[in-house]
């Protein structure tokens, strides 16, 4: 079943769509086997059919560490009380302590930093430069780093590569910040001279990669080996970018969109910021080599089609942070009012940016213009992770080529003060060509499913209950919110509002399964696209009818 236009249809057809199209409930399934009748295909049946190449729901069951792992648990190296001296009751700047074991840690080849139970000021940002580091505190409940000065005060003011007077430090760094120690240099300095820098891969001006090899042969969405010139400079273990440039026709950028006639006539000259994020970046590792064939084979699928047109290659990057993570405490901020949109100070919370195979868990924080950033960042999860206070523009932002990223158990709680003029709320934030990230068993008590512009594409969010009071952000220049692929499956809405969580006629290829009956106010999501949009709804307005009913763990159960 198509839906062209979000609205169309009823309550009642909406259940009809469901045994169509998505999910059946129990008692009509029973009743069809003992009729003997053949039950409808499910959009589920569907996927496990063509689990790479579905045409409205992504394959993200090899999202999060290392493709859905346990965390490792490094043996503790250093106590920041018994060791370095810092101070558990909040009467001295534990930030120097902190930051020197976390240091001596990554020079001796990672291990964990403990803080014991206590209070801890923190008058500096704590960094997190060296792979296979850990800090860890005795639980998010018996830990806190209170920290009392903001990224303005501490780097300095950030102001915008795209003009204007807007603050960076509104999607950009945190107080504690899990970056590896060179970029972190390079940002900063950059920050410093005012040289407002880009944030992701490939460095600040986007340059500092050369080509490894070109791929010589085209592939398709799904395929995992790429034919390429030369294999002398790959081995099992390789991790590289995919690059891939955009044409004269934006035929790149029409295919992230699902290849629909109305991207043929979308205005993508005029979308600066968008085609400044181009050539597009996929991070991937080789797992193997056949010099003979001259072939390597990535460890994810293709997310997209590598077409000759497109001159795609394997390149260098920035080298990523790996195994590093936060676990078992909370980050809370000196409280001050929240700032107007777009003016953050940076009382922001966690990042992790050019970061690969990391994690948070068991994360609190609180009274941040900012929650979690993930910045350029791949394959990392953050699980047990919340979010409260005087309230956030970004409790969960996932920004500048961001892939193959987890968040699940994780809460937004209600804001504690009242939302103060001219500021703004979004919720959980996807931009800026990011794909296959995954947002699972979700509490969101305000918010929305912000997708930012940017063109992200292939994202999901499932088994998520939200009071839909928040909205979309993203400058008119980055382009569509919305890329194919977006999938919304068993999302409860507390306050019945549709916008940016109800996908037909607004998403291309997409499909909403198992969402709570919700209607038209309040909204300022409009579609980006003319004509035909190909997206699928099933199961609406019955989220208990959703099967399975959390769709990233049923995909991560799959053999395939």
């Amino acid at each position: 079943m198509e839906i062209s236009r979000r609205g169309l249809l009823g309550s009642a057809i909406g259940v009809a769509a469901a045994a169509a199209t998505g999910t059946v409930p129990v008692g009509r399934a029973a009743a069809a086997s003992r009729s003997g009748r053949r039950q409808p295909a499910t959009l589920w049946d569907e996927f496990k059919a063509a689990p790479y190449t579905h045409p409205q729901i992504p394959y993200v069951g090899r999202a999060g560490y290392r493709g859905g792992a346990a965390f490792p648990r490094r043996p503790v190296v250093a106590d920041v009380v018994r060791d370095y001296g810092a101070a558990p009751d909040g009467s001295a700047d534990a930030a120097p302590a902190i930051n020197r074991a976390l240091r001596d840690a990554g020079r001796d080849g990672g291990g964990t930093v403990y803080v014991p139970p206590g209070t801890y000021r923190i008058d500096d940002l704590i960094r997190i430069g060296h792979d296979r580091v850990v800090l860890r505190g005795a639980g998010s409940g018996r830990t806190t780093l209170h920290a009392t000065r903001s990224l303005t005060y501490l780097i300095g003011p950030y102001g915008s590569r795209y003009g204007g007077d807007k603050s960076s430090w509104s999607w950009a760094g945190g107080l504690i910040w899990l970056c590896p120690q060179a970029r972190w240099e390079s940002l900063t300095d950059a920050i410093k001279d005012r040289e407002w820098p880009f944030e992701g891969w490939t460095g600040n001006h986007r340059d500092e990669w050369r080509t490894l090899t070109p791929v010589t042969a085209p592939a398709r969405q799904g395929d995992r080996t790429l034919t390429v010139a030369d294999t002398t400079v790959l081995r099992p273990g390789t991790r590289v970018l995919l690059q891939l440039s955009d044409d004269a026709g934006h035929t790149l950028l029409r295919h992230m969109s699902g290849d629909i006639p109305g991207a043929a006539s979308y205005p993508w000259d005029g979308k600066t910021k968008l085609t400044s994020y181009v050539p597009y970046e996929w991070p991937c590792r080789v797992t193997a080599v056949d010099h003979h064939r001259r072939c390597v084979t990535l460890d994810r699928p293709l997310p997209l089609d590598a077409r000759r047109a497109w001159q795609p290659r394997l390149t260098t990057h920035i080298r990523p942070l790996t195994g590093a993570g936060v676990e078992a405490l909370t980050l809370e901020m000196t409280e001050t009012p929240q700032s107007p949109h777009l003016r953050d100070k940076g009382y922001n919370g966690v990042a992790l940016q050019c970061a690969w195979d990391c994690w948070l868990d068991d994360v609190h924080v609180r009274h941040a213009d900012n929650g979690f950033l993930l910045v350029a960042a791949k394959a990392c999860t953050l699980r047990r992770t919340r979010v409260s206070g005087r309230g956030s523009h970004h409790p969960y932002c996932c920004r500048e080529g961001s892939h193959d990223n987890l968040v699940e158990d994780f809460a937004i709680d209600l804001r504690t003060v009242p939302a103060p003029p001219g500021t703004q709320l979004h919720g959980i934030n996807v931009e800026g060509l990011s794909s296959h990230n995954v947002w699972s068993r979700g509490r969101m008590a305000m918010g929305t499913f912000d997708s930012h512009r940017g063109l992200p594409f292939a994202n999901v969010r499932t088994d998520i209950t939200v009071t839909n009071d928040g909205a979309h952000g993203g400058d008119a220049s980055a382009g569509p919110l919305y890329g194919a692929r977006f999938t919304h499956w068993n999302i409860t809405v507390t306050n019945h509002r549709a916008g940016c969580i109800k996908l037909d006629g607004i998403a291309p290829y997409s499909a909403t399964v198992a969402l709570s009956e919700v209607s038209e106010f309040g909204q300022i999501d409009t579609p980006d696209f003319t004509g035909p949009l190909h997206t699928r709804t099933a199961a609406y307005g019955h989220p208990e009818a959703a099967c399975p009913p959390n769709l990233y763990e049923a995909q991560r159960e799959l053999r395939v």
